[in-house]
């Protein structure tokens, strides 16, 4: 049954850190680090941010009494071998990840996440289970989400790094407004949102069906979350110029609008009782 999804969070009684780190948001924060600090004359200190933050990671959930993950090593290895790299490179190697260092990672990143797919242990998994019952672990529905979840990141970080290809290769311009950022970042920004919705979601349609009156969160409620994003790129687009005015003031107007229409959905939703019964699985 889909109640024994109700495994993502841990107790609200339990420790925060326990909490942070149980959500594969943490293993990927070197990567998102990164890439948004990642840029021209930002090479050196990308590095050091994206490798500071792994190593914070790996050193919390030691402290915490947790192993470290597949994606934590991943995270430290990389970066650590990045920073080497750029400390004793010659200038053409670093012009040449400067240039693409961008694409290098989320190609990386990619291939780490696909892989875990591949081998059928999507790297979601490792966090989830720590806030999960061990007779849980082999449960269909419980895979099912990691791998949706997995996928997500699989085509956030595939998205950015296509998107940084095309403007360092087809546009010669890696500080194009679009596909510098807008592109870059959106992706990831729906992603996480993503990722923090979508597991609220599967364990309160778990506890509906379990006979509990619970409110199951709308799709609404993450759209909301995302709008404002909107209205962040039309501000970029007034800010920096490289774009015509109006096409930020279309950014903003969207924005605000969208983030007023999702927010009343959502609350209306709530009102009346979120989604209604939760449906039967297939095959539960």
């Amino acid at each position: 049954m889909i109640g024994t999804l109700r495994w993502i969070h841990l107790d609200e009684n339990g420790d925060m850190l326990d909490k942070i780190l149980s959500n594969p948001l943490v293993g990927l924060s070197p990567w998102i680090v990164y890439s948004i600090v990642e840029g021209e004359d930002r090479l050196e200190i990308a590095a050091i941010l994206a490798l500071v933050t792994a190593l914070t990671v790996v050193v919390l959930g030691v402290v915490r009494g947790s192993k470290p993950k597949a994606l934590e090593f991943s995270d430290v290895a990389y970066f650590g071998i990045l920073a080497v790299v750029i400390a004793f490179a010659s200038q053409g190697t670093l012009d040449w990840l400067e240039l693409w260092g961008g694409e290098l990672a989320n190609t990386a990143l990619v291939v780490f996440v696909l892989g875990s797919i591949i081998i059928r242990r999507p790297f979601t998994l490792a966090y989830a289970k720590e806030s999960a019952p061990p007779e849980e672990w082999d449960n269909p529905h419980f895979l099912r989400a990691n791998y949706i979840i997995t996928w997500a990141w699989a085509i956030a970080f595939g998205i950015e790094a296509l998107s940084g290809l095309y403007g360092d290769a087809v546009l010669d311009d890696s500080n194009n407004i679009w596909t510098g950022w807008v592109i870059q970042t959106l992706p990831l920004i729906i992603a996480a949102q993503f990722t923090i919705w979508y597991p609220q979601r599967l364990e309160a349609l778990g506890a509906r069906a379990q006979g509990e009156d619970v409110r199951v969160p709308p799709i609404a409620e993450m759209y909301a979350q995302l709008a404002p994003w909107l209205t962040v790129i039309g501000a970029i687009v007034f800010i920096t110029g490289d774009a015509p005015q109006w096409l930020g003031f279309v950014f903003i107007a969207f924005g605000v609008v969208l983030t007023r229409i999702f927010t009343r959905q959502a609350k209306d939703e709530a009102g009346s009782g979120g989604d209604g019964p939760a449906p039967a699985p297939a095959g539960g």
